[in-house]
This record gives structure tokens, C-alpha cells and sequence, in this order.
């Protein structure tokens, strides 16, 4: 299986998600092409089994140049992808102390259902979807992060097929067998 993941990091909090990601599916024997936007061309975007977005979050939506990115990528219709972003913590309120609701947060923080409606309006299939907390503007993520990338990566479907594990007796090089459900 191969992975791309495509991250729109402007203080390296995106990054340094992208690399923990990719450590985490290495281990699991799937290979994960890493780049930020700026260094891919749209015409010229190498296939993947998944494409994986990640943006930081700016006034509650996915950064413009990850908008646009996202606007103009052309993917066939049924590719699976998935989204794993960085967006600011949630803070409690300055006068009453009390953290916001889900629905709260969910009415200002519109990143990941931004970047949804874009990729599902192309006909394109999630998977998977998640957030890391920034703490502050540039950082630090949120403690535990590793761990919240690792239940992340647990949701990702990696069949032993995609990983490319070989068979018990086959010989070096040999195709992985389909897996039967």
C-alpha cells in the first residue's frame, strides 16, 4: 500500500504530525510518500492507494493555500482519502472559565468540514478523519499527540495484501495472496 500525505504545515507542527505518521505506518509495513503542497505539482500528483490532507487551521478553516489546493487536485472518483489536521486548542471562556460544547467548537472550527465537502463533492471516498491540537499559534502540540496519531493510523484500513507482507514459504519477490473476507 502507498500513502500520500499532503500537508499544507506553516510552523512545522504539520510536519513533524506527517513524519509521526509515517513513522507509525512504516511500522506496519505501509510505505508513505510525505510532501508539502508547495513541493507537488497537481499534474503530475504519483499515485497512491490513499491520499491523506493535512491543513492547519486559520480562523476555523483549512489555510487558502491548502483551499486551493484541494479546488484544483483532480482525482478519479472512488479514491479513498483521508484528513488528519492541526487546528488551535480549545480554550475556556476569559469571563466564565467554561470550555465550549462539541457543537460550539463545531460551529467555529470548520477545517475538516471544509476540506470534506471539497473532496466529497469530487466524488472521492473518506476513510478516516482526526485532529491534532496546537496549543499555542506556533506550537507545541498538544501533550499525548503521538498517541492520538497512533489511534489514527489504527483507523486507516491496511489489509496484510496492501502492506506487502510475504507469505510464509514464498519465495523472495513473491506477490502477497489476496485476502479472503
Amino acid at each position: 500500500m502507498k500513502i500520500l500525505y499532503l500537508h499544507a504545515s506553516k510552523f512545522s507542527n504539520g510536519a513533524m504530525v506527517a513524519a509521526e505518521f509515517e513513522r507509525q505506518m512504516a511500522a506496519k509495513g505501509v510505505r508513505v510518500e510525505v510532501h508539502h503542497i508547495r513541493e507537488v505539482s497537481l499534474t503530475e500528483l504519483s499515485p497512491g492507494d490513499l491520499y491523506l490532507f493535512s491543513s492547519p487551521g486559520r480562523f476555523g478553516r483549512p489555510i487558502r493555500g491548502m483551499r486551493r489546493f484541494l479546488n484544483q487536485v483532480t482525482l478519479p472518483p472512488g479514491t479513498r482519502y483521508a484528513i488528519l489536521t492541526t487546528q488551535a486548542a480549545p480554550k475556556p471562556d476569559r469571563k466564565t472559565g467554561r470550555m465550549p460544547t462539541e457543537e460550539e467548537l463545531a460551529k467555529y472550527q470548520r477545517v475538516r468540514p471544509i476540506m470534506n465537502e471539497l473532496l466529497q463533492g469530487k466524488g472521492l471516498v473518506k476513510v478516516a478523519e482526526d485532529k491534532v491540537y496546537v496549543t499555542r499559534l506556533k506550537g507545541p502540540l498538544e501533550e499525548g499527540w503521538q498517541a492520538k496519531v497512533q489511534a489514527f493510523v489504527d483507523r486507516i484500513p491496511v489489509s496484510s495484501a496492501e502492506r506487502g507482507e510475504q507469505r510464509a514459504g514464498a519465495p523472495a519477490g513473491a506477490r502477497p495472496r489476496a485476502s479472503v473476507a
